[in-house]
C-alpha cells in the first residue's frame, strides 16, 4: 500500500472513530482508495503535486462530485455533478477528500448547534460550543482527523470555530476563491475559507483552491491586485472599548504585550464604525440577501428548517426595499470612514470573539449569544477585508484563545507572513503551491540565504510572486556570511577568493519571468541580485552583498547559515 493511500485510510478511520456529529457524509473506502491511488500514479508519472497526500474535509454547503450537498438540511439535499472550483483546486494539487462536514444549517449561525445532524461539540472541552457555521470542518482539523478543511465565511464562520478549537482560520479577500458550487448565504459577501493547524498549510491549501478557480463561471471572481508590503504597524483598540468576558481579558492583554514585544508598532484603533458596519449585517436591510438565497425553499418546507434559522431567514422576507437602500448608503459612508482609519496602520488585531459559551448557554439564548459572537467578525466582508485567525494561547478557563488579524483587500500574503511570525510556524508538511496549476514550468532558479528562506519574515514575498520551493542545499565553499544591521534582520552573502570561504546553507526557488523581474526590482541595498555558485556547481541568480557594503556587520560564517545563526547553533 502506498503512502498516500495509507494516509487517506488513516484519516477515514479517524473520522469514523471521532465524534459522530462532526461529519454528515464520509466517502466510502473504495472511493477514497481510488482517489489516493490516482494521486500516487500522478506522482509516479512525474507530475508536481504540491499537496500530494493531504487529506481534506469539505463543509457540506460546498459541492463535492458524487456526494450529496445538504447545507445542513436533509430535505434540501442534491447530488452535484462536479466539484466546486475550490475543491477541484485541492484535488488537482494532490489532496484527497475524506467527506463532508456538519454546519449550522444554511450557514446561518456562529455556534455549531443549529443542525439536525447534531450539535458539534468543542474539540477541547465538549461542554462548550465548537463555533460555526463551519463547525465540523474546524473540529475535524483540530482533532487531527484531516490535514485541512474548507469552510465558508460570511459573518465569521471561518474565524469563530478556528478560535474556539485552537487552529488557524484563513478568510481570503472576498472574490479570490470562487464561490461557484457553494450554497449561498449572502451571495455578495460569501467567501470560501480554510482551516489548518499551521499558517503555511492554510496558505498552501488556499493557493491551491485559488488555482482551481475557472473564473469565467463565477461573476463574483476578482483578480488579485498587487499586495501592500509587510505588516509593521498594527491597530489595537483601547481596552475600554472591548466587551470581553473575565476569562478572555487576561489572554487579550497578554496578546497585546506579545505584539509589542515582537517589534510591531501599535497604534489606536477606534471601534465605533466597525461595530456600526457589523450591525448592518443582521439588524438592517442586508439580511434580505439571506432570504434571496434560500427563502423560497424555506417557505415551501417550513418544518424542515431549524426553528432559529427559520426565524432569522423568514424575517428577512419582510424587509422593505427602502430599508435595504438606506443601509447600502450607510455602508458606503462607513467604508469611507473606516478606510481613512485603516491608512494609519498596516493591519489591526482583535479578539476573535468576546467569550466562549457553553452549549447550554446557547440553548437558553440562541440568538443573543450568537449575536455577541459576531461582534468582532460581522463587519469584515462588508468592509472588504481579508482576515487570519490565529491561536494565541489559553484562557483562564483552559480553553483556546484566538485573535484575528484584519487587513484591506488583497493583503492576504502580508497577513500570512505576519501570522507565520506570530505563531512561529515553520513551513508546513506540504510545499506551498507556487502558481496557478497548468501554467508552464518557471524558467528562473533563484538562491536565497536569509530572510526569504521558508519560515522567515520575507518568505511571503516569494510566495506572492509565485515562487516554488525546489530544494535546500549549500553554496560552494567560497563565501562568507555577515549579519547586516537592517530591519528586518538580513544576512549578506559575500564571495571570497582568498581561500577562507565556507559553504553556506541556501534554498533554491523557481520563479517566472515576471516574478523574477519584480523580485529584482524590490531588492533594497546593501543587497543585490548577483551570481551564487551552489555545491553542485550551478551558477544561479541570488541575494548577495558587495564586500564594500558590509561595514559594521558581524561575520557569522562559522554558523554555516542564517537559520543556525538565529538559533545560536555554531558549528
Amino acid at each position: 500500500m502506498g503512502e498516500v493511500v495509507d494516509r487517506a485510510l488513516r484519516a477515514l478511520k479517524a473520522a469514523h472513530g471521532g465524534p459522530p456529529e462532526v461529519w454528515i457524509t464520509l466517502r466510502d473506502e473504495d472511493a477514497v482508495v481510488r482517489s489516493a491511488t490516482e494521486v500516487e500514479r500522478r506522482v509516479a508519472d512525474g507530475q508536481r503535486l504540491p499537496l500530494a497526500g493531504m487529506t481534506v474535509a469539505v463543509k457540506d454547503n460546498i459541492d463535492v462530485a458524487g456526494v450529496e450537498t445538504t447545507a445542513g438540511c436533509p430535505a434540501y439535499a442534491y447530488l452535484p455533478a462536479g466539484d466546486a472550483p475550490a475543491v477541484a483546486g485541492l484535488v488537482a494539487a494532490g489532496a484527497v477528500v475524506i467527506g463532508k462536514t456538519n454546519l449550522d444549517q444554511f450557514a446561518t449561525g456562529l455556534v455549531g448547534t443549529r443542525s439536525p445532524y447534531g450539535v458539534v461539540r468543542n474539540a477541547v472541552d465538549p461542554r462548550y460550543v465548537s463555533g460555526g457555521s463551519s463547525s465540523g470542518s474546524a473540529v475535524a482539523v483540530a482533532l487531527d482527523q484531516v490535514d485541512v478543511a474548507l469552510g465558508t465565511d460570511t459573518a465569521g464562520s471561518g474565524r469563530v470555530p478556528a478560535a474556539f478549537n485552537g487552529i488557524v482560520g484563513l478568510k481570503p479577500t472576498r472574490g479570490l476563491l470562487s464561490t461557484h458550487g457553494v450554497v449561498p448565504a449572502c451571495a455578495s459577501l460569501d467567501c470560501v475559507s480554510v482551516f489548518a493547524r499551521s499558517v503555511p498549510t492554510a496558505h498552501a491549501a488556499a493557493v491551491a483552491a485559488w488555482a482551481g478557480d475557472p473564473s469565467a463561471a463565477d461573476p463574483g471572481r476578482r483578480p488579485p491586485a498587487r499586495p501592500p508590503g509587510r505588516v509593521r504597524t498594527v491597530g489595537v483598540p483601547d481596552p475600554a472599548e472591548l466587551d470581553l468576558s473575565d476569562e478572555y481579558r487576561p489572554a487579550w492583554e497578554a496578546t497585546v504585550e506579545r505584539l509589542r514585544a515582537g517589534g510591531v508598532t501599535l497604534r489606536p484603533l477606534a471601534m465605533a464604525d466597525l461595530l456600526a458596519a457589523g450591525a448592518l449585517l443582521y439588524e438592517g436591510g442586508l439580511v434580505a440577501e439571506r432570504y434571496a438565497a434560500v427563502g423560497a425553499f424555506l417557505a415551501a418546507h417550513p418544518h424542515e428548517v431549524d426553528p432559529t434559522v427559520r426565524a432569522i431567514i423568514g424575517s428577512a422576507a419582510e424587509v422593505p426595499a427602502h430599508r435595504l437602500a438606506a443601509d447600502l448608503h450607510r455602508l458606503v459612508e462607513l467604508r469611507r470612514r473606516t478606510a481613512e482609519q485603516f491608512r494609519r496602520f498596516d493591519a489591526f488585531v482583535l479578539p476573535a470573539t468576546p467569550l466562549h459559551p457553553l452549549i447550554e448557554e446557547v440553548a437558553a439564548d440562541p440568538v443573543g449569544v450568537n449575536q455577541r459572537l459576531g461582534t468582532y467578525n460581522n463587519f469584515c466582508n462588508l468592509l472588504d477585508l481579508c482576515a487570519l485567525t490565529l491561536p494565541a494561547g489559553r484562557t483562564s478557563a483552559g480553553l483556546p484563545f484566538g485573535v484575528t488579524v484584519y487587513a484591506g483587500a488583497f493583503a492576504d500574503a502580508a497577513l500570512v507572513e505576519f501570522g507565520s511570525a506570530f505563531t512561529g510556524d515553520a513551513p508546513g508538511p506540504y510545499p506551498v503551491p507556487p502558481r496557478p496549476l497548468g501554467t508552464p514550468d518557471t524558467p528562473h532558479r533563484v538562491a536565497v540565504a536569509g530572510a526569504h528562506l521558508r519560515g522567515q519574515p520575507l518568505n511571503g514575498q516569494l510566495l506572492q510572486l509565485g515562487a516554488r520551493f525546489l530544494e535546500q542545499t549549500t553554496t560552494a565553499p567560497k563565501y562568507r556570511l555577515y549579519a547586516l544591521p537592517t530591519e528586518p534582520a538580513k544576512p549578506g552573502l559575500v564571495a571570497t577568493d582568498d581561500g577562507d570561504g565556507v559553504a553556506v546553507e541556501v534554498e533554491v526557488w523557481a520563479m517566472s519571468d515576471a516574478g523574477f523581474a519584480d523580485l529584482v526590482a524590490s531588492v533594497p541595498p546593501p543587497l543585490a541580485i548577483g551570481r551564487v555558485e551552489t555545491a553542485a556547481g550551478d551558477a544561479l541568480p541570488g541575494f548577495v552583498c558587495q564586500a564594500g557594503q558590509r561595514r559594521g556587520a558581524d561575520d557569522i560564517s562559522a554558523y554555516g547559515g542564517w537559520r543556525a545563526y538565529l538559533r545560536g547553533d555554531q558549528g
